[in-house]
């Protein structure tokens, strides 16, 4: 499949309420969106590591600049017959994934599309919905945390997710559990720990968690290895495994007993599903992370969440959740049972509306084959 041309929009989406955790606080999202065309067809990815280099070193600027300048450049006017051919182009670049991801799930739409099939059908997907999960930010109140859990709670949510950081951890997550004995928790560190806290961590070990996610240094293996042994609750590396060999160390260090799987973060679709199959294959169950997407990588990620291991409910969002207004049309719609579908038709549903993305749009880029 030839790629005839590439055009990158840095958007900026504003946040219904700010998004607080342990690296800081967001009001928007900083995003890169890809559209990809080949012939008379078109395809689209999302990248989106935000604004500032508080999730991972990269930010929405270098993920632009990048393929602006050196990534797009080398994938235009070629022919790739398999994702994993179109990141090989890209294998001489170190690092990056966030950047490499964006071009690379766009691949994943317009192959998908030009085929005339949904894009779970091409990554071997199992299911026809796949289960989401409710998560909470750092909140400005705890009688406004306890008042959300209870409307998650109502809805149908099976399990959710609590940022936490230091401040608004031990004492909040012993309100939470005495409140709500019996629902699943899991809370989310995002790196903001260190092994010396192992007495906090120690403590939250007796309320019965799903699992504590990325409680230390976002490149750490070896200090997650050693908290892991000392606890009984799972832990589950995010910001640390950002690649296959990754998570090939990890596991060979026994640092983890879950895996959050998301397609910046690991570099692209393709990446992520081999993650997914290398997990299952280690008995090691994973879940579908989510960067606060907008419909168009909101919708890839319903398409990869409906793969075997993913068996934890995934952080997928309807788009009312973050966003006054999405991106695209149709907009993500949660099902009564907290459940999303996967596409009926090739690629995934969530189409691009040009308006919408051109109002939020800070800067553009075309690239075509020199």
């Amino acid at each position: 499949m030839r790629i005839d041309r590439i055009e990158i929009y840095y958007v900026r989406l504003p946040l219904i309420y700010p998004w607080k955790t342990a690296y800081g606080e967001d009001a928007d999202i900083h995003s890169v969106l890809f559209r990809m065309t080949s012939g008379d067809c078109e395809g689209w990815g999302e990248t989106t590591p935000f604004f500032a280099p508080t999730y991972s070193p990269e930010t929405a600027s270098t993920v632009f600049v990048l393929n602006q300048e050196v990534f797009c450049p080398a994938l235009a006017g070629r022919d790739f017959e398999t994702a994993e051919d179109l990141l090989d182009a890209l294998k001489v670049f170190k690092g990056n994934p966030f950047a490499k991801a964006g071009p690379e799930s766009a691949w994943w739409d317009l192959k998908a599309r030009k085929e005339g099939n949904p894009l779970h059908r091409l990554l071997g997907g199992q299911r026809t919905t796949v289960d989401a999960g409710s998560d909470f930010g750092v909140q400005d109140t705890l009688d406004m945390l306890l008042q959300k859990i209870q409307g998650a709670i109502d809805q149908g949510f099976k399990r959710t997710k609590l940022k936490v950081r230091p401040g608004w951890d031990l004492e909040m997550l012993r309100l939470v559990r005495s409140t709500f004995p019996k629902h699943t928790f899991h809370i989310d560190c995002n790196s903001g720990y260190a092994l010396s806290d192992l007495p906090l961590f120690k403590a939250i070990d007796k309320l019965n968690l799903a699992m504590i996610e990325q409680p230390l240094f976002h490149r750490d293996l070896l200090d997650h290895a050693e908290l892991q042994r000392q606890l009984d609750t799972p832990v589950c590396l995010d910001e640390s495994i950002t690649s296959v060999r990754d998570f090939e160390q990890a596991l060979r260090l026994k640092a983890c007993r879950y895996l959050n799987i998301k397609i910046g973060r690991v570099g692209g679709i393709s990446v992520a599903r081999s993650l997914h199959d290398r997990a299952r294959d280690a008995g090691i169950p994973c879940w579908v992370g989510g960067m606060l997407e907008s419909g168009i990588g909101g919708g890839l990620n319903v398409e990869l969440a409906s793969l075997g291991n993913f068996t934890y409910p995934a952080d997928l969002f309807p788009s009312a959740f973050f966003y006054r207004r999405d991106l695209t049309e149709p907009e993500l719609v949660l099902n009564p049972d907290c459940t999303f579908n996967v596409s009926a038709v090739p690629g995934t549903p969530y189409r691009p509306i040009p308006e919408r993305i051109e109002a939020v749009t800070v800067r553009k880029a075309v690239i075509r084959p020199s």
